[in-house]
């Protein structure tokens, strides 16, 4: 077995980001190394008869993203929905409308499933000719030199790259070796997932529900389905989990004023934590930080994987467009991404922060400015055009 090998870049963790990464530099002319602990099948593996429980809303600038490196086209349309209207509710019959017709696009976002882009992600990467391919295999040691990064692997081999890209989720394990750091804050809260089928048609409009206790979205599937995404304090959410199936459904539609009728079990739910993440910096002398190892976010925006994806993206056109610069870990280059990229992070973390601890609140006062803040923002056009244009990036 070869127990060295040189790479210009090394990116940690396979994920839907990380992979998005690779597939975006198949034409740069780099050598690539991708690093993923999980065995390929856990990754690739897609059975079209299951439903997953975790969706992603795809904004149309990572749909295009996704285009470009050929992933999206592998994609099964029937089982992508787009998000036409979105309606939001405040605590006091308060709304706010936005609508792929009033922003001028084809749809405000696409929900598909995790497991199907991670598949289709995965078939581009295993045609790449200019990536090779490590897994199942866990890192065990990062060290840096002025002119490289030396990766070793607990298989024993290791790995020299110009820049390595750690893309190995919230609790990454390349950030604590790059030595950045930051406390993460708790927003004592849980996402609770889940798919169901409707009784009435949702025509293509995602729902969200600010309550004073917690924050219900129901988002489009194809055909009369949704998919739950309901942000609760984790005793509630243990609440959630332990319900019957029809105990489960009926919470979930009463939650939601019966807007698409009763709900049925497509999927059991699950739940994960939810924490905000804020990082000095996402660059260190040849790392690159992206999707959740660079940031955490509140799913209250659907954004998470969006700013995952921009991360990629903006990585990927400062690496493919380096010019004379043959060290692609330069720290210049590094600079340049990171400034780049903090605007749009800090935008999103201080928006989703805000708005969660704005309609979480018992304050009086604050829910009258909340709930007439979204009737006037419903009335003025040019500020919702304006609030949307972000996210549709």
């Amino acid at each position: 077995m070869i127990q060295y090998m040189e790479f210009d870049v090394v990116i940690i963790g396979g994920g839907l980001v990380g992979a998005s990464l690779a597939a975006a530099l198949k034409h740069s002319g780099l050598s690539l190394a991708l690093v993923e602990s999980q065995p390929e099948q856990m990754l690739s593996d897609y059975h079209p008869a299951d439903w997953d429980s975790r969706i992603y809303a795809i904004s149309p600038g990572s749909r295009a993203f996704l285009e470009q490196s050929g992933a999206w086209s592998l994609l099964d349309a029937g089982r992508i929905a787009a998000v036409e209207e979105m309606r939001v509710f405040g605590d006091a019959e308060s709304e706010l409308e936005f609508s792929a017709y009033q922003m001028g696009v084809a749809e405000l976002a696409c929900i598909l499933e995790n497991r199907a882009l991670q598949h289709a992600l995965w078939q581009v990467l295993q045609q790449q000719e200019n990536l090779t391919l490590f897994q199942p295999v866990r890192c065990a040691r990062l060290q840096f030199a002025s002119d490289a990064a030396s990766l070793t692997l607990d298989d024993g081999r290791t790995l020299s790259a110009k820049l390595i890209v750690g893309a190995d989720g919230r609790d990454s394990w390349v950030r604590q070796q790059a030595g950045i750091s930051a406390a993460p804050v708790d927003y004592q809260q849980h996402a609770v997932v889940a798919n169901f089928s409707i009784d009435l048609p949702h025509r293509g409009i995602a729902y969200q529900w600010f309550q004073p206790d917690g924050i219900l979205a129901l988002l489009p599937l194809p055909g009369k389905r949704v998919s739950m995404v309901w942000s609760v304090d984790p005793e509630k959410s243990a609440r959630l989990l332990a319900m019957s199936q029809d105990e489960l459904c009926a919470q979930v539609t009463a939650a939601s004023g019966h807007m698409l009728g009763n709900l049925q079990f497509v999927t059991p739910p699950a739940s994960f934590p939810l924490r905000l993440l804020v990082l000095p910096q996402i660059s260190a002398p040849r790392v690159a930080l992206v999707g959740d190892a660079a940031h955490n976010m509140h799913p209250l925006a659907g954004q998470g994987v969006n700013t995952g994806f921009r991360d990629a993206r903006q990585l990927a056109q400062i690496l493919m467009e380096r010019g004379a610069q043959n060290d692609c870990g330069d720290a210049q280059l590094l600079r340049r991404y990171e400034r780049k990229r903090k605007e749009d992070i800090y935008t999103m973390q201080a928006t989703t922060y805000g708005l969660k601890h704005l309609f979480n609140n018992e304050v009086p006062l604050l829910r009258s400015v909340r709930n007439l803040g979204l009737n006037a923002t419903n009335r003025i056009a040019p500020l919702k055009k304006m609030l949307m244009q972000h996210a549709l990036n």
